[in-house]
């Protein structure tokens, strides 16, 4: 039994210096994609982008649904990372009862890509929130898939994982 418990020990501790060597590798990639990010996002249309990335995380922050309804599509969808789908109609009920509750966000790197009136955000962030009871900060990366109408920016989905 103790070599049981000695074994289960050793490997606990195997894989919490694994994940600390991961996240170094994490930290310094992101850094490194940040700064690469920072130096593409000099046109105007990936800065009318990003700001329309940045003016949702606010919007989720002070649970305007009023303002997230202006720049998310009709028919947006978000895949959370737990492969859940979720419709823009069921994500605002959740989040007017605060069963998802965004406290903060905090941009690590952010990669955008145009492509005439479609645009792609690759955006990470440590997201400080409450979702259906558990409160964390999420390594958060999301896609998300914008439209270009009548001159306004507008995301058609997002789909989440970790990173």
């Amino acid at each position: 039994m103790k070599i049981l418990l000695i074994v289960l020990v050793m490997l606990n501790f195997t894989a919490c210096a694994q994940n600390s060597q991961n996240s170094k590798l994490v930290t310094q990639k992101t850094v490194t994609n940040k700064k690469t990010t920072m130096e593409k996002t000099n046109t105007e249309e990936e800065k009318e982008v990003i700001a329309v990335t940045n003016k949702l995380s606010e919007l989720m922050m002070a649970r305007d649904l009023n303002g997230m309804d202006k720049i998310l599509d009709e028919d947006y969808s978000l895949t959370h990372i737990t492969g859940y789908h979720q419709s823009k109609k069921e994500w605002f009920d959740e989040v007017r009862k605060e069963s998802m509750k965004y406290y903060s966000v905090e941009e690590v790197s952010k990669l955008v890509k145009i492509d005439g009136n479609k645009a792609e955000v690759i955006d990470r962030n440590l997201v400080d929130a409450r979702i259906w009871g558990s409160r964390n900060t999420w390594r958060l990366q999301q896609i998300l898939k914008f439209e270009k109408r009548d001159g306004k920016w507008i995301i058609l989905e997002s789909v989440a994982s970790t990173f």
